[in-house]
Order: structure tokens, then sequence, then C-alpha cells
């Protein structure tokens, strides 16, 4: 529960007078371009930085007056995830395990378990400072629920990663919706957050601008999509122009699909 959150640095108000509810157990994409509000949002929820003004709970607890015991049960990725680069991941788990003071006998089977739910079991002895970054990604999403938390909380988690590695990331939050998890995830991609999630906030300005089943916010904007099968590889720059066709709001790549979101009645989509 994000109650009249706001933060301001000078007189620019990054997130202003915010207020979502995010239902238990529910996958909720938090979605506004860049500039939105979105990171320092999160990072008030982790109490990486400060706000000006409001309350943010997690669990029940004001993580603006209790970081630690509201954070107890908090998985987190926000930004982009830095590991010491000469551990493996084994390594770095049981370094990030003993932190939380879990046992050398339930990390022994912990570990593995993580390892395997995001595809890295083959690295597990291997130097992270070899990895790509959608790998060291996916240690990021296991390290995140190393503790098994109740909430996750992920900052564009896809940002950066090449085709695949925003496909491998999708699966493996698709398959996190079968668990008894909160997840609060931002992302600047509607289709992105269409696919994955359940509820949708969308923020712009610092203001909310809307709070809803995915359905609802779908049905509101009159988005739709497209899927066109790709023959060979697509790049960056491609899905860029394409997105910045008149009436395209997003553009990328979807299980070797071009995913198409336009806005929009049939006139404007023709």
């Amino acid at each position: 529960m994000i109650e009249g959150l706001s933060k301001k640095y000078g007189e620019f108000m990054a997130v202003d007078d915010l207020t979502i509810s995010v239902k238990k157990n529910s996958f909720t994409g938090f979605l506004g371009p860049n500039g939105a509000g979105k990171s320092t949002t999160l990072k008030i929820l982790t109490n990486l930085i400060r706000a000006t003004s409001g309350s943010a709970f997690l669990n029940g607890i004001d993580v603006t007056k209790n970081a630690k015991d509201a954070l107890m049960d908090v998985g987190t990725v926000v930004e982009t995830p830095e590991f010491y680069t000469y551990l493996t991941p084994v390594e770095t788990m049981t370094y990030l395990g003993k932190i939380n003071g879990m046992s050398s006998e339930s990390l022994s089977v912990k570990i593995p378990e993580i390892l395997e739910k995001v595809k890295m079991t083959e690295w597990a002895d291997k130097r992270i400072g070899t990895f790509s970054k959608g790998m060291r990604q996916r240690i990021a999403l296991g390290q995140s629920l190393l503790t098994e938390p109740s909430v996750i909380i992920l900052d564009e988690p896809t940002s950066g990663l090449d085709p695949r590695g925003m496909i491998e990331i999708r699966e493996i939050l698709k398959q996190l919706k079968t668990r008894d998890l909160t997840i609060f995830m931002s992302s600047h991609m509607l289709y992105e957050v269409s696919d994955l999630c359940d509820r949708i906030a969308m923020i712009n300005h610092g203001k909310l601008l809307v709070h809803d089943t995915t359905d609802a916010v779908m049905n509101r904007t009159g988005a739709r999509m497209v899927k066109i099968k790709a023959l060979g590889n697509i790049s960056q720059n491609t899905l860029d122009d394409i997105a910045s066709l008149p009436n395209v709001l997003n553009a990328g790549m979807d299980d070797g699909n071009i995913s198409i979101r336009l806005n929009g009645g049939d006139v404007e989509q023709a």
C-alpha cells in the first residue's frame, strides 16, 4: 500500500501524492515512460532513498518508518544488478544467504532449486564476471527468491537485454505467477506488462493515471496487439523504427515474433 507518497528534488516533483493499493498474491505492472517516477517510487519502497512525504507499507509495515522490519520478507532487483565478478552463482548466493541468517544445510538445498528455476544450473560454478547481462539478471532474480519472500519488487528487469534475454526473463516471471507471491514490477513497455501482469498501475509525471485489472486497462486504452513471425534476426534499431510509427505504442520481440502494440480505433490502426 502506497499512500500519499511524494518525492521532491528542489522544485522538481518526481513522485506526486501517489496512492496505490496492491493486492496480495497479485502481479502488478507499474507502467510509465522513462522519467515518470517509477524508479524513484521503487527506491523509496526499498529504502534506497527517503520520501519527502507519505507512507509506503510492505506487509502492513511502513518502510518510511521501520525499513528493517518492512523489508524482512521482501526480495528486490532494483536497477542494474552488481555482483562480485570473481565469485560464482553458488558462492554469491551462499554469501547472501549467510547475511540473511540462512544455515549451510538450508542453502545446500535452496541454491540448486533457485538456479534451476532461473535456468542457471549449468553455470553454477562459473565466475559471474564471464556472464552476459541477461545471465546476471537471472542470477539477480534468483537471489531475490533466496529467502522465500512473500513480496518481490522488480525495477524494469528486462531493460537493456537483447530479445532472447528478454524472453528468458519473462518466462521465469511467468513461472513465478503460479506461486503465493506478490510481485510489483516497473516497466515502460505496455506489451510486456499486459503479457505478464494481472493488474496495471500507470504513472506519468509522478502522478497515478489509472490502476485496474489488465483487461480493463487494455480495453480503456483501446490498444491491440499484432504479432508478426520474424524470419531472421531483428535489430533493436528496427524495433525502434517500428515503435516510432503513428499509433504504435511499443514494439519488441516475443518468442521469435515481432510484437506490436497499437493504440486507437480501427481507423487509427489501419
